[in-house]
């Protein structure tokens, strides 16, 4: 049985390297503007058939999820950092701005960020590590005032992925103007 997206398993050496000629050749693309990824343009630039593609991502979006780990990885790295600043608040803000700027930059990054199922595990638990992350940050921000208890670590992803799309439907110059009404709004009641 072949591994699916992003799935840990040992690959052979031959399906290990066919898996990365495909996500350097997304990459790619991507990187050139291309936000399509059709498989069989992939397919095609990777140098191989296009059931290969389709045995290692079985859809667009499995092969996004997996060029999505790395903006994953740096999410969770920022949300630790924020963490480690002395005032929490200014932590929380720092993250914030960080994943709106990724999620700006790369609209299927954005996408898989605010989806609420994934067909990748790895994705899955990408998402989970960065809930906890946040969640260690919301708890210091808590402790100041600012921040209400009832909020999760997933709301303030849902709420930032609204900032995101309202950024992106009118003006970047209203970034820190939403950020800032983003953060007013998770303060507790007056």
């Amino acid at each position: 049985m072949t591994p699916g997206a992003g799935q840990e398993k040992e690959l052979r050496a031959d399906a290990a390297r066919n898996r990365a000629r495909i996500l350097q050749a997304a990459r790619e693309r991507a990187a050139a503007g291309d936000n399509s990824l059709q498989l069989n343009a992939v397919a095609r630039l990777a140098g191989v058939g296009v059931g290969t593609v389709y045995r290692h991502f079985p859809n667009r979006h499995a092969l996004v999820e997996a060029l999505s780990t790395e903006r994953f990885r740096e999410l969770v790295d920022e949300a630790r950092a924020a963490a480690a600043v002395q005032d929490p608040h200014a932590g929380l803000r720092r993250l914030l701005r960080f994943t709106l700027d990724r999620m700006l930059d790369d609209p299927d990054f954005a996408a898989v960020l605010e989806s609420a199922g994934e067909a990748d595990a790895p994705t899955s638990e990408m998402k989970a590590e960065l809930d906890r992350a946040v969640t260690g940050l919301l708890e210091d921000v808590r402790l100041t005032g600012a921040v209400r208890s009832s909020i999760q670590a997933d709301d303030v992803r849902r709420l930032l992925c609204g900032v995101g799309h309202a950024v992106r439907s009118g003006s970047s110059e209203a970034r820190d103007l939403y950020l800032d009404v983003l953060l007013e709004g998770l303060r507790p009641p007056r």
